[in-house]
């Protein structure tokens, strides 16, 4: 976990172990002092940043997750169950929909083309789709800007529309509007383009088939929408309807470090890519939300950021809660549905609804007994 605490301790050993007047005997003296400090930090704050979710909690939480057209509510920690909750005609067994939440299991899906060999992250994309090799800003465009967001294409939300015959080649004829790297532009264009990257790296096989076999099957999912348009191309920004339970599956993977049951589904250092922000947005990883920025970010609720012009949002020290942990990641989707995933704590939050007014921070608050 990155506490902010920890944080200033190493800082002043840094500033001990450097420094060129220094005494050996003297800064052993301090580093030792600053070790037992760290110690008793640890120990004094268990019942908060490290501790125990407590079902109390969860179900203060949940009385406001209900009051704003919540579904369900699901709360683990060190592989239980914590709190479950289900309101409003949600039910354990009820799939709904998670909207964007879809696009990290792609993300997932993804990392282990990696794995397999298939592609690196850095490779460009025209050295696949070879139609961008005389494009001066597609020609340079990575895979990694590809998940992360960041390469500059238009967002083009209305690929999302059904009546779209190949999405596709749709996607890839969209025009670049600002240099690769440059910018955040959300939108579904981006895995759209990934698709059709993954379509000819797998040489006729369906990269639903593909999916399927290397991260859902392995997380015991099945028969999930994939949004096909009429050439059998999934639409890879949405989609998938699943129960809280199901859903919960993506964050133990996550908190076993690519592990899920035993099965590694991609490798630990690999994974920890997913976890890492761009210069253009630090609060986004490839596919995945990220709260790295808490200590001295700005909160901010991030699906109406989402909905200003691409130009308009400010995506400097954005962070989604301050009070919980740097290290927590989110896969989210329109309308409140939220995955928190909390390596420090070891946990995982499952949010579902209807769109009404919520905060994600305060929710998170709850949960935590900050609020």
């Amino acid at each position: 976990m990155r506490h902010p605490t920890l944080f200033v301790l190493i800082e002043q050993f840094v500033v001990l172990k450097t420094g060129a007047d220094y005494k050996c005997q003297v800064v052993f003296k301090k580093i030792k002092a600053l070790a037992l400090l760290a110690v008793f930090f640890l120990i004094a704050t268990s019942t908060t940043a490290f501790g125990e979710l407590r079902a109390a909690d969860s179900a203060r939480a949940a009385k406001y997750s209900e009051s704003k057209r919540g579904v369900s509510m699901l709360v683990m920690q060190n592989g239980r169950t914590i709190f479950e909750h289900y309101a409003n005609g949600g039910s354990p067994s009820g799939r709904w929909p998670i909207f964007s939440g879809t696009k990290s299991f792609w993300g997932i899906a993804a990392l282990a083309a990696v794995r397999d060999g298939l592609f690196k992250l850095d490779d460009l994309v025209s050295d696949t789709i070879s139609e961008w090799k005389s494009d001066p800003r597609k020609s340079r465009i990575t895979i990694r800007q590809l998940l992360s967001q960041t390469d500059g294409i238009e967002g083009a939300s209305r690929l999302h529309r059904p009546s779209i015959r190949d999405r596709n080649a749709m996607a890839i004829r969209l025009p670049a509007v600002a240099e690769p790297g440059s910018a955040f532009i959300y939108g579904p264009s981006h895995l759209q383009i990934f698709s059709e990257l993954l379509r000819r790296k797998l040489h006729g096989r369906a990269t639903t088939a593909y999916v399927e076999s290397r991260v859902l099957n392995r997380l015991g999912l099945s028969h999930l929408n994939y949004k096909k348009d009429a050439r059998g191309n999934p639409l890879l920004a949405t989609g998938f309807e699943l129960t809280a339970r199901e859903w919960a599956r993506l964050g133990e993977l996550v908190l076993g470090r690519g592990n899920y049951h035993g099965r590694q589904i991609v490798p630990a250092d690999l994974l920890g890519q997913a976890f890492t922000g761009s210069s253009a947005n630090r609060s986004y990883g490839l596919t995945f939300w990220l709260n790295q920025q808490a200590l001295n970010g700005r909160e901010t609720d991030i699906e109406r950021l989402l909905d200003l012009p691409w130009q308009s949002a400010q995506w400097a020290d954005v962070c989604i809660c301050k009070d919980a942990s740097a290290d927590m990641v989110v896969a989210l989707g329109s309308g409140y549905q939220r995955l928190f995933i909390i390596p420090a704590m070891n946990a995982l939050i499952v949010r579902q609804g209807s769109n009404a007014r919520f905060s994600d921070a305060h929710f998170l608050r709850l949960v935590l007994g900050r609020d």
